[in-house]
């Protein structure tokens, strides 16, 4: 059955176009043509969407929990589909579910629900985020410290026993044996720091074994100073790596991250939510492994004021970044689509509007707010 959608201001690799229309065939996106195609006329299903902006759906590789769901809480496949249902009203179409640290059948439990939610066909995941355990204790945050643990050859397996998907591993270089990232890396595994206190040079030696970005940028890492560039000064002082922002103005003061964008290629630059359980649920408080969290004037905190994890949701996280980040919405939504399915080696069939890639579609007025969102051609 093809689909085509129409009247829609759509974004292209050039910039907005208004003049087109999106064909759907099946799971893909079979061409771009001009409005007045025959193949428009032809279609089985024609969707006028009456001047909306059509965007690459949103890709958000840090999604803790949604829709009252903490993943941490029931990693299966159920709490999956849950967390991508609450999301997807916020034009996410494709995510990570990410588990915090924790012990390591829970680990392996995690793992196994990713498998078995993309074999199932859950919509919009593409595989699992382990933020932690092997963190640095001095960089923490919001992690329990008796989960904690250094990584060695034992946490290989683990950490590679994903079938389907990508697997994202989040960890602090300092805590790795010499080698280990190189072997995770080797097997397929992304690697990003994160929650690390370690020096530029440890950084340095961990990008050249193969870590591929940094996990919220500036957020419970070693800061740039003027005689140790620490963490933050490794990730911006690279070109290669990618880093994730956290746009809600609390976690980053919003100088400090246009600051960021002006160091190195805007392509470099995700944006993630790190969204918890509040994002789109009623409920605005939970219990993050035994302590009480309440969202707080946007963010999560713990009873000490501690920042754990985000209310913030992707749309809103694009709406902040043209707000305040001095980027255009097309560059925006290049930051929460284009750049983060790259960053997990999926720029070739996620984050274009463009034929022969995945129908991950998201359909916005002009406050950025969703109208209609489609997975696989699969229309909501």
């Amino acid at each position: 059955m093809r689909q085509a959608l129409l009247h829609a201001r759509v974004l292209l690799d050039d910039g907005f176009v208004d003049d087109r229309a999106v064909l759907i065939e099946g799971e893909r996106i079979a061409a771009v043509v001009p409005a007045d195609d025959p193949a428009v006329r032809a279609a089985a299903t024609r969707h006028d969407l009456s001047g909306l902006t059509l965007l690459p759906g949103f890709l958000d590789t840090q999604v803790n929990g949604g829709g009252g769901v903490l993943f941490n809480d029931a990693p299966s496949v159920e709490s999956i589909r849950r967390i991508g249902e609450a999301h997807r009203g916020y034009g996410t179409t494709g995510f990570l579910p990410t588990l915090i640290s924790d012990d390591l059948d829970v680990v392996a439990r995690a793992i196994a629900a990713t498998d078995a939610a993309i074999a199932s066909g859950v919509p919009g995941v593409v595989g699992i985020h382990i933020e932690g355990p092997y963190l640095n204790s001095v960089r923490r945050g919001t992690h329990d410290p008796t989960k904690l643990r250094n990584l060695d050859a034992g946490a290989v397996q683990l950490l590679t026993s994903l079938r389907r998907g990508r697997t994202l591993v989040t960890l602090a270089p300092e805590v790795a044996s010499t080698g280990m990232i190189r072997r995770l890396v080797e097997a397929g595994v992304i690697v990003a720091a994160g929650h690390t206190n370690a020096t530029y040079r440890e950084i340095t030696a961990a990008l050249a074994e193969g870590l591929r970005g940094f996990t919220h940028l500036f957020n419970a890492m070693s800061q740039l100073t003027v005689r140790e560039p620490g963490a933050v000064g490794a990730a911006l002082d690279d070109r290669a790596s990618w880093c994730g922002i956290i746009v809600d103005g609390r976690h980053v003061d919003f100088v400090a991250l246009r600051l960021a964008l002006r160091c190195k290629p805007i392509d470099r630059f995700m944006l993630v939510t790190d969204a918890m359980p509040t994002v789109g649920a009623d409920a605005k408080s939970f219990n993050l492994q035994g302590k009480p969290i309440s969202v707080e004037d946007g963010v999560c905190v713990d009873e000490m004021g501690v920042l754990s994890g985000s209310d913030l949701d992707m749309s809103a996280a694009v709406r902040n970044a043209t707000a305040q980040l001095g980027v255009d919405l097309a560059t925006a939504a290049r930051m929460a689509s284009r750049y983060p399915a790259a960053f997990l080696g999926f720029e070739h069939e996620l984050g274009r509007i463009a034929p022969g890639y995945r129908a991950n579609l998201v359909a916005v007025d002009a406050g950025v707010r969703v109208a209609h969102t489609w997975i696989d051609g699969a229309p909501l």
